[in-house]
């Protein structure tokens, strides 16, 4: 389990990046969560150091504990944005806060606002 918000952040745009196939590298993580080259560097080493990705000449990959939980949160994402526009929010206000709730929802509540969204 990562024990940070920004962990967890690092692993979902990993998972976004390559859903196209393509290769990712620091980079391409640092222009979408506008951070530092560095700052994905020293991320990157943490995240290889705990089992969650690992890296082929320079290109970011996923391990399957990775995808595994970078797939929980960009799931948790996506439902708690679609629960916020169906409430009316505008959705890059949804995107945006649903990127914070992502991180801490509990899960009775999150268990809470499934259901509510699988009913409808």
């Amino acid at each position: 389990m990562i024990d940070n918000e920004s962990g967890e952040d690092y692993l979902e745009t990993i998972l976004r990046l390559s859903a196209g196939g393509q290769d990712v590298h620091s980079v391409n993580v640092a222009r979408e969560l506008g951070v530092s080259k560095p700052a994905v560097t020293k991320a990157m080493r943490l995240l290889e150091q705990k089992g969650y990705v690992t890296f082929v000449a320079k290109h970011i990959y996923l391990t399957e504990r990775g995808r595994t939980y970078a797939d929980e949160v960009y799931g948790k994402h996506r439902l708690l944005t679609d629960f916020l526009v169906r409430l009316g929010v505008e959705k890059k206000h949804a995107e945006a806060d649903a990127c914070r709730m992502e991180h801490l929802i509990s899960a009775e509540t999150y268990a809470a606002v499934k259901r509510f969204m699988d009913d409808k």
